[in-house]
């Protein structure tokens, strides 16, 4: 099942996309993160989604896709998780899975644009990865498996180079608004029964800049999801960014870094297309998914 977080001329919504371009609106309290709302639910995303199925429809055509995700509680993503791409940093690949924290603000939609804020950052990446979303509570015991994901999407980690080596720490660089596009939509984990063996990719321009499979990651969805709860608790509804492959643009020769009127597109086989154009900004501007409504439209991708 495909869920997505959308915006109507009504409102924020939560859908169930069908096989077409056709959606079902799923019944929700009206909160900003519909989707949130069913994860936390007892029975479940999946279960809670079937049993809150309306008879109303919309179109994608004429909704806006948003975030799927409006503020989870958590956003923890993992560096250097693919050979290839340790590699081509020159480091040495890590015995364990190398986390950091990207705050939730940094969150957009699948088709917004990416906004470099000038003159705090100038050399700007992006990596693409596929995101693990968390369905129920995990105790800090280690205990957390594939048994605990109710969903997948697509995240960008859209990185400010200079910034994240400039502070020697990684956060800040990877967490400006608008870094951190997410969708297009949730996948139920029943819909994608192996994670670790679908392409991953990003297209830059039109051009391929990053091609691999889930396959060539070190740490593995449940490594990572044990690591990670041992000693912190996972919550319904955090999203864990599990890598990016070789491609990156900080490490080709020349660098070849994000600038304005890019458009990248990020993509997971099985899941969808990330479509963002990259723009500057020399002030602060609001979140997109508060902008007004726009026409989107994403579709399902393979390499």
């Amino acid at each position: 099942m495909r869920v997505a977080r959308v915006q109507t001329r009504t409102g924020v919504a939560a859908v169930s996309i069908d096989d077409g371009d056709n959606c079902r609106v799923v019944a929700t309290s009206g909160s900003d993160d519909p989707l949130l709302e069913l994860i936390q639910h007892p029975s479940g995303l999946l279960a809670a989604t079937r049993t809150r199925l309306t008879d109303a429809i919309v179109s994608l055509a004429d909704v806006r896709l948003l975030s799927p995700l409006h503020r989870p509680g958590k956003i923890i993503a993992v560096g250097l998780n693919y050979v290839d791409h340790a590699a081509e940093t020159g480091l040495t690949p890590p015995a364990k899975p190398l986390t950091f924290a990207k705050y939730p603000s940094s969150l957009t939609g699948p088709c917004d644009d990416i906004v470099i804020p000038m003159g705090q950052a100038a050399q700007v990446d992006y990596e693409a990865e596929l995101a693990v979303v968390i369905g129920r509570h995990v105790g800090p015991d280690g205990s957390a498996s594939l048994a605990d994901v109710a969903a997948y999407t697509v995240a960008n980690d859209v990185s400010a180079r200079d910034v994240q080596f400039g502070d020697q720490q990684w956060t800040r660089g990877k967490s400006f608004d608008t870094f951190t596009p997410l969708g297009p939509w949730l996948v139920t984990a029943d819909s994608l029964p192996n994670p670790h063996g679908v392409n991953i990719w990003t297209d830059v321009n039109g051009e391929r800049r990053q091609d691999d499979t889930t396959a060539s990651m070190i740490f593995d969805i449940p490594a990572i999801l044990a690591h990670l709860s041992s000693g912190t608790s996972l919550e319904p509804g955090d999203v864990i960014v599990t890598g990016t492959p070789s491609g990156a643009g900080a490490f080709q020769q020349p660098p070849r870094f994000l600038t304005h009127g890019d458009i990248v597109e990020v993509g997971v086989e099985g899941i969808g297309v990330l479509r963002n154009t990259v723009r500057h900004s020399t002030r602060p501007r609001q979140h997109q998914t508060r902008q007004s409504l726009t026409s989107a439209r994403t579709h399902e991708g393979h390499a």
